[in-house]
């Protein structure tokens, strides 16, 4: 055997020691690989930035204004090019696509998609779009190990705990808050605090944390100045920005869904669309510069966010201003179709509303520096929280970022408030609704793991989505259907619009004899009713076959029968 063929057969033997991820060797190798291209990429989008943006920013306003236009157009037509020629599903965050691919190809992530995310985010948010890099970092981070343990030839089983295992790596580097990471994808990809993979998404997040504190230091991402714990009259006012920060995520999710669904069933060319999210930050990043001197809504916007926790320079006005431009723009870039994530510009919203509201409180109640700050990293907290609808990660991810524990009584209770309006508006995660969008069913994608979650599990998630419904009863209807489907079981719709069942016996026999054929009852569900609810439903059903419907036109939507909850059963055991 030659030498390096029993090198590559030592390191297999010593990589597969342990059992369902390989050993803790390949975790961490997964792991410093994830970390160290989520801190390449972040190098890459800052310089690029800085070079385009920053440094040309203080030409004057018209060269400014040419370069960024010529900037932003173009590296907006090559992300089109990209997305459009090599890989579709590389836009956006990634996250919605990671979290499919964990549920549902065993962490499996191509190669392409891969490559094509990075250099489609490099140039897109490098280029000024105004979105976010760290979901893009937790996908190719999740990649890069799936990939390399694949590489090594273990079995896809194995690809699942390396895909949770370079995305805390590399939301740990992207971040530097480790604490962060584990909760956002025990939280948001695994939806498990109770997960077995926890141990080794835990050790890949301390070693992304220590990759990044090697090569770019420990500091937080925002470094803010010391607060102490503020007055309790101050905690109205965090009441007001928890709210508010809510529905400034509501109206974003909303908005930013409705603009991407038009844009997927759009007749324009798919490589077109990112130009379009181009050139409306663009115009609307120009025009904040003009009037305040600031880049806030081109790219990231961290250095205005920093400045904004740091300093007194961002006034209630200015942060309203940004608010609204970038929280327009961010629409834009999202919905066009742009490659980019949401953690960046949902907390620079939240802040941005915390501080505009500031502004205003200050008119009658009396507000310092340090409560301010206070109200800015709550707004972080609320807007990022209510947008995934992930409390725990909002919270860690302020707190570690800011490494100030002043502020945590009020991340608690502003994320309590958040989540509590994002459910009174019946607001679904982010990502869950991405991937509705994509054609990929919530209840696909995630199971419940539990007997108790799947018996609250919604009854439409475990029925047949496509009934066949009779709705001709003559003899040519009925010998279309019994020659068209081979089912023993047909609920029948009466010309009334009421609901019925026959059985393909009954079909047989009333077109043998000439006469009508004998109806049963069949039971009806709504939609929304759960597993539990609707289990005694079947006793009322002469066969065992429940019709879910939809309110209020009774639209049938659905089709349970006992065979539909055994293999719900029997996939909840696999």
């Amino acid at each position: 055997m030659p030498r390096f063929e029993k090198f590559e057969h030592w390191i297999k033997q010593q990589l597969s020691k342990t059992g369902n991820f390989p050993s803790i060797s390949l975790i961490v190798l997964c792991s410093v690989i994830a970390a160290l291209s989520a801190i390449l990429f972040m190098v890459a989008v800052n310089r690029m930035f800085k070079l385009f943006y920053e440094q040309m920013a203080v030409k004057g306003l018209l060269r400014f204004s040419l370069i960024s236009f010529s900037v932003i157009c173009l590296s907006s037509l090559l992300v089109g090019w990209l997305l459009s020629r090599f890989c579709k599903d590389a836009a956006g965050s990634g996250v919605p696509q990671l979290k499919a691919s964990f549920w549902q190809q065993f962490g499996v992530v191509t190669w392409r998609s891969v490559w094509v995310k990075f250099i489609a985010g490099i140039l897109s948010i490098g280029g000024g779009a105004s979105l976010g890099r760290e979901g893009p970092s937790a996908f190719f981070g999740g990649g890069v190990s799936s990939l390399i343990t694949g590489a090594m030839g273990f079995p896809r089983r194995y690809r699942r705990g390396a895909a949770v295992t370079g995305t805390a790596a590399a939301l740990a580097a992207a971040f530097n808050a480790p604490l962060a990471a584990i909760a956002f994808v025990l939280e948001e990809i695994i939806h498990d605090f109770g997960s077995r993979l926890i141990g080794r998404v835990m050790l890949a997040s301390v070693i992304g944390a220590l990759v990044v504190h090697a090569i770019i230091g420990p500091q937080p991402a925002f470094a803010l100045p010391s607060i102490t714990e503020p007055d309790l009259i101050i905690y109205t006012a965090v009441f007001a920005v928890a709210i508010c920060a809510a529905l400034v995520a509501a109206l974003f999710q909303h908005t930013t869904l409705s603009l991407r669904k038009r844009m997927l069933a759009s007749a324009m060319p798919k490589w077109l669309h990112p130009l379009m999210g181009g050139l409306i930050t663009w115009v609307l990043g120009i025009s904040v510069f003009a009037a305040t001197g600031r880049l806030g809504v081109f790219g990231l916007g961290y250095d205005d966010l920093s400045l904004a926790l740091t300093t007194d320079d961002i006034t209630a006005r200015t942060a309203l201003i940004l608010l609204v431009a970038k929280l327009a723009a961010t629409i834009a870039c999202y919905g066009f179709g742009g490659c980019g994530g949401i953690f960046s510009p949902t907390l620079f919203l939240g802040a941005m509303t915390g501080l505009s509201l500031g502004g205003l409180f200050q008119l009658w109640m009396p507000l310092t520096g340090n409560d301010l700050v206070l109200l800015a990293s709550v707004g972080m907290c609320a807007c990022f929280g209510a947008t995934v609808r992930a409390p725990w990660s909002a919270m860690l991810i302020v707190f570690e970022m800011t490494h100030n524990f002043a502020v945590m009584p009020g991340l608690l209770f502003g994320s309590m408030i958040s989540q509590v309006i994002v459910r009174l508006f019946g607001q679904s995660n982010f990502y869950d609704a991405i991937l509705y969008q994509d054609g990929h069913p919530v209840h696909e994608v995630a199971p419940p793991r539990t007997l108790n979650d799947w018996q609250e599990a919604e009854v439409i998630t475990v029925a047949n989505p496509r009934p066949v419904i009779l709705k001709d009863m003559s003899a040519n209807g009925i010998t279309s259907a019994l020659n068209t489907y081979p089912y023993k079981l047909f609920p029948v719709q009466n010309s009334d619009g009421s609901f019925a069942m026959t059985t393909r016996k009954e079909l047989e026999s009333s077109l043998r004899d000439a006469t009508s054929p004998r109806l049963g009852q069949i039971a009806l569900a709504r939609e929304h009713q759960t597993i539990s609810e609707v289990s005694g439903l079947f006793l009322q059903s002469e066969h065992g076959m429940i019709l879910v419907v939809k309110e209020p036109d009774n639209t049938p939507i659905g089709l349970l029968t006992l065979h539909d909850l055994l293999r719900a059963q029997t996939s909840l055991q696999e």
